[in-house]
């Protein structure tokens, strides 16, 4: 596991516990984000980072009972805050590390990935594993419940021109990794983008 994995582990088991209790008013937010990220009844979907799974139940209304829902994180104690929640009843969660999924190629028809860009290691190798299991025209959806300029206020610093989620610096990033952007919102109360894989 490299530094960078170690990190990141410690950083959400020190926080698993509470971290719902810390965004109670988050589930219509992700609930909206997954509408526009389209899933339909029948299909295979991903929540990639999925933390406490806080994505999985609007995931699995939206793909129904003969859909597959997966939530992968890297975090044994985020996970375990999902299971407390109750939200392994609506997929199945694994340990895993997003750079490494223990899935085929071209298996799903959609990632949702809430808050994992900034915390990715290599963002472009990232996420090209991403769209290696997602079939060709397959969707991914990068979102956080707040904007960029929210966010940083949130953690006591701006923005700045380089940030890996502007749209300069995220839209060939996704381009080099198979994706190509749909949409792009970055606004105080949502930053959500929507890609779809290249062939």
């Amino acid at each position: 596991m490299t530094d960078a994995h170690t990190h990141v582990q410690e950083f959400f088991s020190a926080r698993a516990a509470d971290w719902d209790s810390r965004f109670p008013q988050d589930g219509p937010a992700y609930a909206a984000a997954v509408a526009d990220l389209g899933p339909r009844p029948g299909d295979a979907v991903l929540d990639a980072g999925c933390g406490t799974a806080r994505a999985l139940p609007a995931l699995r209304a939206a793909v129904g009972a003969h859909g597959l829902v997966l939530g992968a994180d890297l975090t044994p104690a985020m996970l375990d805050a999902a299971v407390r929640a109750g939200r392994s009843a609506h997929g199945a969660l694994v340990l895993a590390d997003v750079a490494r999924l223990p899935l085929r190629d071209g298996v799903l028809d959609a990632v949702f990935a809430a808050g994992l860009i900034s915390h990715l290691a290599r963002p472009e190798e990232d996420l090209r594993e991403l769209a290696r299991v997602v079939r060709p025209g397959g969707r991914l959806a990068l979102f956080h419940p707040i904007g960029r300029a929210a966010l940083a206020a949130r953690h006591g610093r701006r923005i700045t021109a380089d940030d890996l989620r502007a749209e300069p610096s995220l839209a060939p990033l996704l381009a080099r990794s198979g994706w190509r952007i749909r949409s792009y919102t970055d606004e105080d109360d949502r930053f959500l983008v929507i890609a779809t894989r290249e062939a």
